[in-house]
């Protein structure tokens, strides 16, 4: 395991449900304790904001890669250091470093929107450690955008060394890039086992899966998946009537583990976005050249789609489209977390895409503090009856 460090080890030797009953379990405990294990054994720790960070660089200066995503707890000490209109994600993730659920070496965010540029100058008031901005291009189909993006991993890299005290060699790189290859190849596998057997794998478990590999060492993430898959793909179980859907809308504010779950009752969730930044990169990175040139190629060439990355390539309504078709499914539920901007604005075009096409599709809004879903239950169960039933 890397550099000797073992996080998560109590799912070893366990039958599949008790696994994934433990996979749950972490993905919930909002304390971190994989990280506060990580952090005793004297490992350093470099949080990242939600969507997309190049983890590898990360990991080849010996530190631990934290998906920074917030958490279902109330901002009691982070209210005050913004205004009140603001997406929960924003407090909740920087009352997990205040309350010290969470401490770092380095903490870095984006200008994917007004409040995650800000995230930056606003964390780093509150804590000594550095926080920076990585400036992924805001205009992706540029001839200049490759040799920028790779200015911009290298000026990273040497932020992170700083922080870490960790040296990032192209050979260390390079290995980092081909362990992060391997285990978004085992996702990209639970995702194709999500639509064409979706009876396999509840959507909570396939979420919990995916979100481990943003709080576990990159090792310890593919030796769990390589222990999960084969005995998702040997299940017995049979397929239920029940619509297939597509969940759109969580590429950042992540919904409630128990909206997923409940979702996942109703219907088959064949294809979503939920934690697009693990599942970015949609092939494997070359490892025989200069790295830091080979993640950029990755990020601009071989990525996913999102709001928050501006490409004419990759029109959100065509993409989505296409996740639709690809994933045989009959309806799109739309969320978006309460105030996002980016999120809320997608919903106008996707909606009037999918009218042109006629695919049905419910709208819905959520947030990481939802107490209650009797509400948004009874829609969801009320739209899948009518799908059926007409």
């Amino acid at each position: 395991m890397s550099y000797g460090i073992r996080t998560f080890d109590e799912w070893e030797g366990q039958d599949l449900d008790e696994v994934l009953r433990l996979c749950r379990d972490l993905v919930e405990d909002v304390d971190f304790p994989t990280v506060k294990r990580w952090r005793e054994a004297g490992g350093k720790v470099v949080g990242h904001f939600q969507v997309y960070f190049p983890q590898e660089l990360a990991h080849a200066a010996g530190a631990l890669p934290l998906k920074i995503r917030g958490a279902p707890v109330e901002p009691t000490h982070s209210d005050s250091r913004f205004g009140s209109y603001l997406c929960s994600i924003i407090k909740t993730s920087l009352e997990l470093a205040l309350s010290k659920r969470v401490e770092l070496e380095l903490f870095v965010t984006h200008p994917i929107c007004d409040a995650a540029r800000n995230l930056a100058p606003i964390w780093g008031r509150n804590f000594e450690y550095p926080c920076q901005i990585l400036y992924l291009p805001q205009h992706a189909n540029s001839k200049h955008a490759p040799s920028y993006l790779r200015d911009e991993y290298d000026r990273l890299a040497e932020v992170i060394e700083q922080a870490t005290g960790g040296t990032i060699t192209p050979d260390a790189l390079r290995h980092s890039i081909g362990l992060y290859n391997r285990s978004r190849a085992l996702m990209r596998a639970l995702y194709d086992m999500k639509r064409t057997t979706p009876w396999k794998v509840a959507a909570e478990d396939a979420y919990c899966l995916v979100s481990l590999s943003g709080v576990l060492p990159v090792e310890e993430h593919i030796a769990l998946m390589e222990y999960v898959m084969p005995q998702l793909q040997a299940r017995t179980a049979r397929e239920e009537d029940r619509v297939r859907v597509i969940f759109e809308g969580g590429f950042c504010e992540q919904p409630p583990l128990d909206l997923i779950r409940s979702l996942g009752r109703s219907c088959y969730v064949v294809d979503d976005d939920l934690l697009i930044g693990q599942r970015w990169v949609l092939s494997d990175i070359d490892t025989s050249g200069d790295p830091l040139a080979a993640l950029a190629h990755a990020y601009l060439e071989q990525s996913s789609y999102s709001p928050v990355q501006h490409d004419d390539r990759k029109l959100k309504e065509a993409m989505l489209e296409q996740r639709f078709d690809g994933a045989g499914a009959k309806a799109v539920v739309l969320a978006a977390a309460k105030m996002c901007e980016p999120g809320l604005e997608e919903q106008v075009a996707y909606t009037q895409a999918l009218d042109k096409r006629g695919i049905p599709f419910f709208v819905s809004e959520f947030e990481e503090n939802m107490s209650s879903f009797s509400q948004l239950e009874l829609q969801v169960e009320t739209f899948v009856e009518n799908l059926l039933f007409g």
